[in-house]
């Protein structure tokens, strides 16, 4: 029978000497890093990470972490590389080689054909000393001191150093380069992460589903507009197309508790002027968010110099579930 207080002290143990392990390469980053961090940001080509069996697991995770943020990489595995996907590297690519040990044969062949390429390299290694690490231009030291492994050899805190150091020169890069919420989303259209980043040009309603009246449209317009379009409200326009002001359902409901008051009325009489809009490039996540302060069910998308451009409604989120 499994004893459920040793099990629960050994993963803890596992979980502290992976975090440790973490800890100890973040102490040891010096200037290695930044010349790492700006021959990434000066690469004119691709980002090629590679590396063997579990450090190639790495290496994959890192490609994939560079290239949704907006840095151009791919994995290679070595052994497929010396067997013609050399090919595929130009001299202004940059190699990023994973290796724990730094004397990986696969590696090792990978380097002897490296050189008359050009391309310049980056090495994540647990052996600074070893051939992969006095090899490359710059070495970037993730040693452990311990596995763990209870055996120490399964990797375990040496494949988390090496993908958190990764990390680390991918969320860098990202900042270096300048990469905004905005490009994250054009990278991530499908899943919750893209949902979330989606703008707002992106889901509202616009030239022929737009509903718009000029101030001097009469009510039976207003309501017809508002009927046809099927938004719950109407845009009211100046005569140069510029926004005055919007009529709701809401506010036309409250106009026939007044049957009196209905005659002779026109769109600017019944609007609200000064309504709640946004502009297109705004993340649809905050036009919930306006939409939930403000407590209302649509937003007018305006530019500049408040031209309607659309309009985005409540129903149009929670058609993205970005709940």
């Amino acid at each position: 029978m499994t004893n459920t207080g040793t099990t629960l002290t050994r993963a803890r143990t596992v979980l502290r000497i992976e975090a440790d392990a973490i800890h100890r390469v973040a102490d040891r980053l010096d200037d290695r890093f930044m010349t790492a961090l700006d021959l990434l940001a000066a690469c004119s080509g691709r980002v090629v990470v590679t590396g063997m069996g579990k450090s190639g697991i790495i290496a994959r995770k890192i490609a994939a972490t560079l290239s949704s943020t907006g840095t151009a990489a791919y994995f290679l595995h070595p052994a497929e590389a010396v067997h013609g996907d050399l090919g595929i590297i130009q001299p202004d690519d940059l190699l990023l080689i994973v290796s724990q040990s730094g004397e990986t044969s696969e590696i090792l062949r990978l380097l002897e054909t490296l050189s008359r390429l050009g391309a310049r390299l980056i090495s994540i290694t647990g052996a600074p000393e070893s051939t992969l690490g006095t090899t490359a231009d710059v070495t970037l030291d993730c040693h452990v001191d311990t596995e763990a492994c209870p055996m120490n050899l399964a990797p375990t805190a040496s494949t988390t150093a090496a993908l958190a150091l990764g990390d680390a020169l991918a969320m860098t890069l990202l900042v270096k380069k300048g990469f905004q919420e905005e490009d994250f989303a054009s990278l991530h259209p499908g899943g919750h992460l893209g949902k979330r980043l989606l703008q707002v040009s992106r889901l509202m309603h616009s030239g022929e589903e737009l509903p718009t009246v000029p101030k001097s449209a009469g009510l039976a317009e207003v309501v017809a507009m508002i009927s046809s379009k099927q938004l719950g409200m109407v845009c009211v326009t100046e005569t140069d197309g510029t926004l005055a002001g919007v009529v709701t359902d809401g506010d036309l409901r409250r106009k026939l508790a007044e049957p009196e008051a209905l005659t002779n009325q026109t769109a600017e009489s019944l609007m609200t002027a000064s309504p709640h809009t946004i502009e297109e490039s705004v993340l649809a996540a905050h036009a919930l968010n306006l939409m939930e302060g403000h407590r209302v069910t649509s937003l007018i998308v305006v530019d500049g110099n408040q031209l309607i451009l659309g309009v985005v409604h409540l129903h149009d989120l929670w058609r993205t579930q970005l709940f």
